[in-house]
């Protein structure tokens, strides 16, 4: 895996160097980082723009608090992705696919890219039907 420094940090913003080869657009980059209760977390970052100069410009998942010059970053290789399926169904999650309904981690088979094509036109249905969100609607 290719490792990066952090060069600076601009609230959501976080401009990344790496030593010869560069991540991909929409690669994830991961940071350990402490939460608030002194446990090692992994904060998410997403590569956005090559900047030349061995630089990527990526914005972060989550609060960039706590992030300093120099610090090591990690190219996970991939696209963040994100579980799909039945399993999902009623429970809520983060960007990157974590649990944050405190019914532990969510088990599926299949994980998707946040970053799909658009389904062709004739995946799309054309009739009026009523769309299932899983979002409750309360008065």
């Amino acid at each position: 895996m290719k490792k990066g420094k952090i060069l600076q940090v601009m609230g959501p913003v976080v401009d990344v160097y790496f030593e010869g080869e560069i991540p991909s657009v929409y690669n994830a980059l991961t940071i350990d980082v402490k939460n608030s209760e002194g446990k090692t977390e992994k904060l998410f970052l997403e590569v956005a723009a090559h900047l030349g100069l061995n630089e990527v410009r990526c914005f972060a998942m989550s609060s960039t608090d706590g992030l300093y010059r120099d610090q090591e970053v990690e190219d996970t290789g991939e696209q963040i992705s994100v579980p799909v399926g039945i399993e999902t169904l009623g429970r809520m999650m983060d960007v990157t696919g974590n649990a944050i309904d405190n019914k532990g981690e969510v088990k599926t088979k299949k994980k998707y890219s946040i970053h799909r094509a658009a389904p062709t036109f004739e995946e799309q249905s054309t009739k009026a039907e009523v769309l299932e969100t899983g979002i409750k609607v309360i008065d």
